[in-house]
């Protein structure tokens, strides 16, 4: 046989074994929807690190399959273990946004149900007057005179109806009777005023009551 026969026969035989391995299309598959379920559980918003690090494996996968096409030779050894690391990557970022979702609803859940029952009971507040005496105010943090109202030489009384909880904290105001460039300020005072719980029988609560913030120039 000539040389030159001989020696593409011999390629001829070579050339599948080193050359002609199969892409791993199944596994390239199975990482790729392992990203979109990680995507579809919102591990973006819930596990962001877990996320970028199955970005960045299934970036290095896509690039050894690309570059593997350029190749005359082929190799997909590489490109298979990157495959397993991609959907590994993925699958964690899947199961930690899962993870942190549930946290998250379970948390808002119970602030929901806290704030509910935190309404409920200060629907029951009870208006100052009668036997129910105006709170004891222990803590007062003044008005900050705003800078525009005093330019343009407004003052007066702003009278606030304030609902003060079980513990003396001012849980909810509302001008009664306004100066509308001071409501802002007394409003942000007021909120931070702090009473002696109301008793009631013996048992702390929540009362309506009004109070009046003057700004005199």
């Amino acid at each position: 046989m000539p040389i030159r026969a001989f020696v593409v026969v011999l390629l001829m035989l070579i050339f599948p074994i080193v050359g002609c391995s199969a892409p791993p299309t199944a596994e390239a598959d199975a990482a790729r929807q392992s990203m979109a379920s990680a995507s579809s559980a919102g591990a973006d918003r819930y596990a962001a690190a877990s996320f970028k690090e199955a970005q960045t494996a299934q970036a290095a996968l896509d690039a050894e399959l690309k570059a593997q096409e350029g190749k005359f030779m082929k190799s997909y050894d590489r490109a298979r273990e990157l495959a397993v690391v991609a959907k590994t990557a993925a699958d964690k970022a899947a199961t930690d946004a899962t993870s942190e979702r549930e946290r998250v609803e379970a948390a808002e859940a119970s602030k929901a149900k806290a704030a509910a029952a935190r309404r409920e009971k200060l629907a029951k507040a009870i208006r100052v007057g009668g036997q129910i005496r105006p709170p004891v105010r222990i803590k007062e943090v003044a008005p900050v005179y705003p800078a525009i109202a005093r330019s343009a030489r407004v003052q007066g009384d702003v009278v606030i109806e304030m609902t003060i909880d079980a513990e003396g904290n001012v849980a909810d105001a509302r001008v009664v009777k306004s100066v509308p460039m001071l409501d802002q300020s007394a409003l942000d005072a007021v909120r931070q005023w702090h009473y002696q719980p109301t008793l009631l029988n013996g048992v702390p609560t929540a009362v309506v009551t009004t109070v009046t913030v003057k700004f005199t120039l």
